[in-house]
């Protein structure tokens, strides 16, 4: 498990290490039942507050990502598609959100705001 902490980011410390394990999960780069380091542990590599990777294990455990098993650990949760389907469109609509947000208030009209999305999908493919 690779996890970059950026000190200029504007997310929190948590948060993109959240984020980190998420997509790393989500592109298979870490597998269903595969275990985790342990908080003090992940605490330790990254140099960073055992209270931060308390936070981080308990947010991805509440949204279904890892489970954590007396004793043993934290491991990757089996996969249910629809769950991480349904938690992955919610954060699409939240940088949706965000994006349209940006736009208006950058002035642009919404035909100018679609008209960028649908050059951003043409360009990501």
């Amino acid at each position: 498990m690779k996890i970059v902490i950026k000190n200029k980011s504007e997310l929190p410390i948590y948060e993109q290490i959240e984020q980190q394990i998420k997509n790393q999960i989500l592109d298979g780069t870490i597998g269903e039942d595969e275990q985790l380091p342990s908080i003090r542990q992940l605490a330790r590599d990254l140099k960073i507050s055992v209270i931060t990777t308390t936070r981080v294990y308990n947010d991805l455990s509440d949204e279904g990502f890892i489970i954590s098993v007396a004793g043993k650990g934290y491991f990757v949760a089996p996969r249910n598609n629809d769950l991480l389907k349904e938690r992955m469109l919610c954060e699409m609509e939240e940088g949706l959100e965000k994006a349209v947000s940006n736009g208006r208030n950058a002035g642009l009209s919404d035909d100018e705001i679609i008209a960028a999305l649908k050059e951003y999908l043409k360009n990501a493919e």
